[in-house]
Parts: C-alpha cells; sequence; structure tokens
C-alpha cells in the first residue's frame, strides 16, 4: 500500500490524514461543556456537593432512585483511592407513567443521572444531559415527551442551581 491511501475503503491520502490529525490535536482534549449537557463548576467539596444535592432533590420533590460511586468501589473492591465520582438517579413516579404512555423505549433513560465529579482544587462539579436531551432520539414520543422533558430541563435546572449555591 502507498502512502497515498492511507486506508482502501477512506480513500483519503496520507497528506489528508496527517492535516486532520494536526487540527485534532489544535482541539482541546477535553471541554468544559458538552452539546446537550450542563456543566456546572461549585464552589463545594465533593462530599458537601453530595449533601446539597440530595437536598436540592428533596425540595424539587423528585425522587432518589439510584447512587453508584466508582470512588466507593475502588477503595471497598480494589483498596484503591480515586477523586470523588458518584451518578444519582432522579425521577418520579408520575413522570415515569407519563414517559411509557408517550414512549416504551425511552423507559431505559429512567432515571436522570446526575454526575458529581471531584476537582483537583478540592472542589466538585455538577453535570447532568438535560432530559430534553436525553429524550430527543425518542421521536415515537411526539410533543407529550418533549413537554415532560422540558419539564424536567426546569426541575434539574433548579436543583443544578440550589445544589451549586454557596
Amino acid at each position: 500500500m502507498s502512502r497515498s491511501s492511507a486506508h482502501p475503503y477512506l480513500g483519503l491520502s496520507f497528506t489528508v490524514l496527517a492535516m486532520l490529525a494536526v487540527f485534532a490535536l489544535a482541539i482541546p482534549a477535553a471541554s468544559a461543556e458538552m452539546a446537550g449537557w450542563s456543566v456546572v463548576k461549585t464552589p463545594h467539596s465533593y462530599k458537601a456537593l453530595i449533601g446539597k444535592v440530595d437536598a436540592a432533590v428533596k425540595a424539587n420533590k423528585m425522587g432518589l432512585v439510584t447512587r453508584a460511586s466508582a470512588t466507593l468501589g475502588a477503595k471497598a473492591k480494589l483498596k484503591k483511592t480515586i477523586p470523588g465520582n458518584m451518578v444519582i438517579g432522579v425521577y418520579r413516579p408520575d413522570f415515569a407513567v407519563r414517559m411509557l404512555a408517550a414512549s416504551i423505549p425511552a423507559g431505559i433513560e429512567a432515571p436522570i443521572r446526575l454526575y458529581l465529579t471531584e476537582n483537583d482544587d478540592g472542589t466538585a462539579t455538577l453535570s447532568y444531559k438535560t432530559p430534553s436531551t436525553v429524550f430527543a432520539p425518542y421521536t415515537d414520543g411526539g410533543d407529550a415527551l418533549r413537554t415532560m422533558a422540558g419539564e424536567l430541563d426546569a426541575i434539574f435546572e433548579k436543583i443544578a442551581a440550589q445544589a451549586s449555591a454557596p
């Protein structure tokens, strides 16, 4: 195979591939924001943020459905210490009923997940895919699912604002 055809199926020349590689290196490896995500760097420690998220979820009349922590798992099972990392699933039965009435396949997305991560400076970040982003692929749900997702967007925005407030 010659240098001018890097891959027989792509048909891209070595020069074009090299230019694409240089361009890719110019893009930051990790973006602070990703399309469809809400990312909030908080002034709180990781441990404090967990408590503030719990309180904000309750204050917004949502349910804490699941909790998974790579940090706790690594410590318990591997005897390793890693920075704080937790996923908290949040939902409510009335939203579940409405979601399933609109789209059975969308049920795989419940609960909506909040992602808490510890930063190098001792603070923590709260991130989540917006509910409208999570449910967007389920076009079978139509307006009913889009409306519900919009309602959840507002609730999750309040949860994030309350949890991240000083």
